[in-house]
């Protein structure tokens, strides 16, 4: 059998065992993040955030169609993943295997049998590296686009070695030139970039690397040339991302804006010309290219073509903007939109290699009047905002940028450089020096941002706690199993809690495929310069090139290791090659074949093996459905035809998904808070969304186009008195709502301030129309008139939105939250339906008793954590201590109305539904948020008399505190950054013991100290 087909069929083979293991493990439903949005998108071909994925819900929509039970269609787009995945593993399969043919035979022979061998083990071994290890894993199995970004990424670098063959054999033919039948390989590469552009713009970055394998064939090779190589691949990459991306788009809608505005002709017909007219640009340069005989520009005008060939995908989410789906971010309805919405512009700009440091402040602002859609023709009406700072605060490479304290970035950042703030002014005393920029991008950027995440894929994982802090010796690290390293690092890991010691994410891989992959850099460089070059470039600018980009500030989300995981795809290529090192260094001691079958046995055992081993139980999600499930929760504690305003990614997506997609509760209006900040999406309240009747925002669409009152500021006025209750209705239409000079204000820029009279709102309530359409209950004492004060001097568009929301309802539909705290004054009055919170005219209503009880024993579900086995992460675990905690509260209040059996019901139903070895009472968590859920928990079995469960907590618990204070007091001078935690656990064991004895009668003890802490203090 020859070298192809044996290269060939076992690429086959790693196709399939990838495959299985993807599709094994790949989640039930949907996930957390960004999932549930884009599975909605697909299932009905809607439009996700900026800036889009049209070809990703197009192929997801293909594996979706296939599927007619809504509730299973999310298997079709979670295979749609894995098996991206699986040929993202085939493809580097067969990147492998090309370097290891290229090092072990020259001038493109064929290997010998023994040769074969050790480069098919080569492929298997890098490529299952890659197939286990973490961050690719995690996104291999959900409805991401991660997943088939890294296909591109795969198959374009494949593309381009396959290139670098094609050239190879028409050099050995004798043909040479700029042009010829090889790269028909190099167009097919910019179509898939194009296509590629409507999945994720990870695949551009590639471009460097394929630079330079195309001069390293085509071009005499010096130390200058490769300098120049690089510096076009820049340039080249940079052109893409802003010429093909953005300024195709850009003109195209100016074209459209003269074609509709100067010559009154429909919308989108501009857009079409300019197509049309750049079409017959490229042709005409063709035909010049063809004349003359320009064989580089003729290669230049089909890549540039194909290019934009595959970008068209974008067409398509014009067309489904315009029917008004439900999920339609940004309204790109047209051209001009269609430009905001590719430059993300709704999430704003960032310094990269020149800026200003956080404790700039701006001294002035360039604003730009931009257009956006009418009527009938594009108007100025939108602003573009961009700050000036001082020539003194501006410098290169400005890694702590973000002033914002939104996140506390700024607070992270003054407390990296000790920066403090002057007492008296507030302000920032001293700025953060170059060397402190540098030391950030180091410490934070790259070690914190990277080569931790890089760690955990190639050493070993510590736990699935997120790392905040860098000095955190607990949460969210790299390990390897080893102990003396490990407790150098990180301190003594017996000491750990047990429930971090057996949290499955405890991943122990000894630093083995970080030491082959170390030998493969160095065998590489030694055989082959240049090819070790190239995978360099790839590593570096699909990781610490994008950090770069990025300029990430302290304090994430979430992490964010999916980012760079093209660099660890780079890096499986040294790992597969550092199989060929193992079999040299073995061949000096095992004679013949023998060493490659040596070398292949301890590279596959000592690799993906125990990767797979090791990783395979925290990356298991095939029984697990929380994300829909808590969905579940928030829908069916709401009534019927409710509106519910949600908060966060985490609790959106997941409506948004079990709506779209499973049509669970399609009566119910959700409503993303942060989202309410723009026009559009407030536009969007005013048509039907599925069983959802339109909503009456208050202020027409022109009084809220673009910037108009993204802020409205409060500001008396004269006859009115401030202390006075007026009707929200009235403030909002009257006031705010309107433009007379006499109830505006101007800024100090020159712009319309609309304001509000007064802080103090009131809502009229007809007790009778409360009452019969079930608004309050039976035995409700009705206010005639709710009052509330909010405190904000400021009312952004976002919760002006809300007000207005609840103004223009009249109590006709219920308006529910996902949190209790909304923060605009009138939290007083929102009552506990379940996981919601509902807006009701009594004064602090607290729980709706049987509502919930109802809900909660015969609607809520557990995202199957009463099956043996199910693994939840933290995202996972805080939502299910949102569920626990909403048992224990309801119960807690049925306990104190004298109910105890209906809560000891609710108690019980939660217990058997959360089973201890996949969600455990007492764990560490961040802010002791778990243990704290589960004390309130046991106070609720307490006050209902389950003292057997009570019993059953509380060892959970307190085990888990007493280990925590055992683990800080064994720390030594890393347990400074633990202070709070280790307070705070001791105040919950001190809780612990007063609720035992308040309500079992039992005298205190001294705290217990676990054993291992007697042993160490001993």
């Amino acid at each position: 059998m020859n070298y192809k087909r044996i290269n060939n069929i076992t690429g086959l083979v790693v196709l399939i065992l990838a495959s299985l293991i993807y599709l094994m493990t790949m989640e039930a439903t949907g996930s957390f993040w960004d999932c549930g949005e884009f599975a909605s998108s697909a299932y009905k071909l809607q439009i996700p955030h900026p800036p889009g994925a049209p070809l990703f819900v197009i192929i997801g929509r293909l594996f979706m169609a296939f599927i007619s039970n809504p509730h299973k269609a999310i298997i079709g787009l979670n295979t749609s993943s894995a098996l991206a995945s699986a040929f993202t593993i085939l493809f580097l399969f067969w990147s492998i295997t090309h370097f290891a043919k290229k090092i072990l035979t020259s001038n493109n022979e064929t290997p010998t049998g023994e040769q074969t061998f050790i480069i098919m083990a080569a492929g298997v071994v890098g490529a299952f590296a890659y197939a286990f290890c973490d961050s690719f894993w995690y996104s291999a199995v959900e409805s991401e686009v991660y997943a088939m970004s890294s296909f591109f990424t795969a198959i374009v670098f494949w593309a381009i070695l396959k290139w670098e063959n094609a050239v190879t054999e028409e050099q050995k033919a004798g043909i040479n030139g700029k042009f010829t039948k090889a790269d028909r390989w190099l167009i097919l590469i910019f179509y898939l970039m194009g296509l590629s552009i409507g999945v994720h713009l990870l695949n551009l970055l590639t471009i460097p690397a394929i630079v330079m394998i195309y001069y390293y064939k085509r071009y005499n090779v010096t130390t200058w040339g490769i300098v120049l190589a690089f510096i076009i691949g820049c340039v080249i990459t940079g052109t893409v991302q802003k010429a093909v991306l953005q300024w195709t788009i850009n003109w195209a809608g100016d074209f459209d804006i003269l074609f509709v505005n100067s010559f009154g002709l429909p919308f989108f017909s501009g857009f079409a010309f300019f197509f049309i007219l750049l079409t017959a640009v490229i042709i005409y340069a063709m035909r010049i290219a063809n004349k003359k005989n320009w064989n580089f520009l003729k290669l230049g005008l089909w890549i540039f073509s194909f290019m934009l060939l595959g970008y068209t995908s974008y067409f398509t989410t014009l067309i489904r903007s315009k029917a008004d789906v439900a999920i339609d971010m940004f309204n790109v309805d047209n051209p001009v939109s269609l430009v905001g919405y590719l430059s993300r512009e709704q999430y704003g700009d960032w310094p990269i290699l020149y800026g200003q440091d956080f404790t700039a402040e701006p001294i002035s602002s360039d604003v730009t009047e931009t257009y956006v859609k009418g009527k009938d023709n594009y108007i100025k009406n939108g602003r573009s905002v961009k700050y000036v700072y001082a020539d003194e605060d501006m410098h290169i490479f400005p890694r702590m940028w973000d002033q914002s304290n939104d996140q506390s970035h700024a607070d992270y950042y003054a407390g990296f450089c000790g920066i403090t703030r002057d007492p008296k002014t507030g302000e920032w005393t001293r700025k953060p020096t170059m060397g402190e920029n540098i030391s950030f991008f180091v410490q934070y950027q790259t070690g914190w941002m990277f080569w931790r995440y890089f760690m955990w894929n190639f050493a070993g994982k510590q736990d699935d706690i997120q790392g905040i802090l860098m000095n955190n010796v607990r949460d969210g690290n790299w390990k390897t199993g080893i102990t003396f390293w490990d407790n150098a690092r990180l301190g003594n890991q017996d000491m750990l809690p047990e429930s971090l010691k057996k949290n499955k994410s405890n991943n122990n891989m000894y630093a083995l495929p970080l030491i082959l992959g170390i030998l493969g850099i160095f065998y590489h460089v030694k055989r082959d310069k240049k090819d070790a070059l190239v995978v360099g470039l790839l590593f570096f600018f699909t990781g610490i090139a994008i950090l770069i980009y990025l300029n990430p500030a302290m304090n994430q989300p979430r992490e964010r290791d999916y980012a760079v995981v093209g660099a660890f795809y780079a890096y499986a290529i040294w790992i597969g090659l550092g199989v060929l090192y193992v079999k040299e260094l073995f061949s000096k001691f095992i004679k013949g074949a023998a060493s490659g079958y040596a070398a292949a046995v301890v590279c596959i055992l000592a690799v993906p093996v125990i990767m797979g081993m090791q990783e395979w139980d925290d990356h298991d999600r095939s029984n697990k459905t929380i994300a829909r499930d808590l969905a579940i929760d928030y829908l069916e504690s709401c009534p019927s035809n409710a509106i519910l305003v949600s908060y966060g990614d985490n609790d959106t997506y997941p409506l948004w998904y079990a709506q779209e997609v499973e049509g669970i509760r399609r009566d119910v209006r959700v409503i993303n808070q942060s989202l309410l900040g723009t026009d559009w999406y407030i536009n969007e309240l005013r048509y039907k969304i599925n069983q959802s009747d339109p909503i009456d925002p208050i202020w027409t669409a022109d009084q809220i186009q673009g910037p108009t009152r993204d802020a409205i500021v409060y500001s008396p006025i004269s006859g009115i008195d401030p202390n006075q209750y007026m009707d929200l209705y009235t403030v909002m239409h009257d006031y705010a709502g309107s433009d007379d000079p006499s109830k505006t204000q101007t800024g100090r820029d020159g712009n319309v301030l609309n304001v509000y009279p007064t802080k103090k709102f009131s809502i009229p309530v007809d007790v009778n129309f409360v009452r019969s359409n079930g608004t309050v209950n039976a035995d409700d004492s009705v206010l005639t008139e709710l009052r509330f004060e909010t405190s904000k001097g400021a009312l952004y568009k976002n919760d002006a939105a809300i007000l207005n929301m609840i103004a223009g309802n009249k109590w006709k539909r219920p308006i529910c939250f996902t949190q209790q705290s909304v923060g605009l004054g009138f939290d007083q009055f929102l009552r506990q339906d379940g996981l919601t919170y509902r807006l009701v005219p009594v004064a602090n209503p607290g729980v709706n008793r049987n509502w919930a009880y109802d809900k909660l024993m015969k609607k809520f579900a557990f995202g199957n954590c009463d099956k043996p086995g199910v693994y939840y992460d933290e995202e996972n675990r805080r939502h299910l201590n949102s569920i626990r905690f909403t048992y224990a509260n309801i119960a807690s209040d049925l306990a104190d109305a004298g109910r105890k059996d209906d809560a000891k019901n609710l108690l019980e139903r939660c217990d058997k539904n959360m089973l201890q070895e996949n969600f455990p009472y007492g764990m560490v968590s961040r802010f002791q948020q778990q243990d704290y859920f589960s004390i309130q928990f046991l106070e609720a079995c307490y006050k209902a008399g389950d003292f057997t469960l009570a019993d059953k907590v509380k060892a959970s618990v307190q085990k888990d505190l007493e280990q925590q204070v055992a683990y800080y007091s064994s720390l030594g001078d890393d347990a400074d950054v633990f202070t709070q935690d280790n307070q705070q656990a001791q105040g919950l064991l001190n809780m612990i013991k007063q609720m035992e004895q308040h309500y079992k009668g039992v005298p205190a003890q001294p705290a217990a100290v676990s054993k291992d802490t007697t042993k160490k203090n001993n």
